[in-house]
């Protein structure tokens, strides 16, 4: 639950700051008659993410076991690209996402201004998207809808999707200030981690199916340790996606992603922290221009 929390609040932070600085920036050049296409193109862009999920959800009832071991894997693997690119892009881009967006609000306001719809759709239906896959691929295409592992995943992004939603509210307002380069700096860490798991589930998935090869026996057994139905286990299992008996390819993909991503983004971070780029919380800070 918590991993999912995690990516729902995550996600809808950048989603809220995109909506936040879209209306912030119509405001201050006296363009409200736009407001509305905002709204549209953010209800579209809810439409679309609950269709994925949607689809995502009931979709691979008809198939076979191998094929839903196959579906999920692959699509397991795509949620760790999208969320890996999302961490890294909003490593790169925090501090200049509102002058973008500010660009991008003066070309699609020209005339009736019908782009601030499109604007707003991809900007807030691509975290709305990510958020349906990743999630989906936590808990699985066999997974009964009704088990208290789906319920448990759709209430954690729930409520960091409504945590976003506050806190934004907040800072919009004025009444918080946080400092969003930390913010998206050690949850992009923790996704990290999170998308580790992920992708070992999903090699764990297509090695079922036949599709990779299983390399033999598991590589170590510790489930007489940690149960993996056990408090302990059903825990990390939901937070990291730990399995007490892994394949050696598992374990692999595990250790190959997380070391190269958390080197990765270390020398990202590290080379933020100069004075130039001191300020790298702006966005928190958008909505002031109003």
């Amino acid at each position: 639950m918590f991993a999912n929390y995690l990516i729902g609040l995550r996600e809808g932070l950048e989603a809220a700051l995109i909506v936040g600085i879209l209306i912030a920036y119509l405001v201050k050049i006296d363009r409200r008659d736009l407001l509305g296409r905002v709204w549209a193109g953010v209800a579209i862009a809810i439409a679309v993410a609950l269709g994925v999920g949607a689809i995502l959800t009931w979709g691979p009832y008809g198939l076979s076991f191998q094929a839903q071991e196959i579906l999920g894997g692959g699509l397991s693997i795509v949620a760790v690209g999208f969320v890996t690119w999302m961490v890294f892009w909003m490593g790169r881009t925090a501090k200049d996402l509102a002058t973008n967006l500010r660009s991008g609000i003066d070309r699609a306001a020209q005339g009736a201004g019908w782009g601030i719809v499109l604007l707003a759709f991809l900007s807030v239906g691509r975290e709305g998207v990510e958020t349906a896959l990743f999630v989906w691929s936590t808990v699985g295409p066999s997974s009964d809808t009704s088990s208290g592992a789906a319920w448990g995943a759709f209430t954690g992004v729930l409520l960091g999707i409504l945590t976003a939603v506050v806190l934004e509210l907040l800072i919009y307002r004025g009444l918080l200030r946080i400092n969003l380069s930390k913010f998206f700096t050690w949850t992009g860490y923790a996704l990290i981690v999170v998308a580790a798991g992920v992708l070992a589930y999903g090699v764990g998935d297509l090695q079922e199916a036949g599709a990779l090869p299983s390399w033999g026996a598991p590589l170590y057994d510790i489930s007489g340790v940690i149960p993996p139905t056990g408090v302990l286990g059903s825990l990390l299992g939901g937070l990291f996606g730990f399995t007490p008996i892994p394949t050696p390819l598992q374990v692999v993909a595990w250790v190959l992603y997380l070391v190269t991503c958390l080197i990765l983004f270390t020398r990202l971070v590290r080379s933020k922290k100069s004075p130039a780029t001191a300020s790298a919380s702006a966005p928190a800070t958008v909505p002031e221009t109003a």
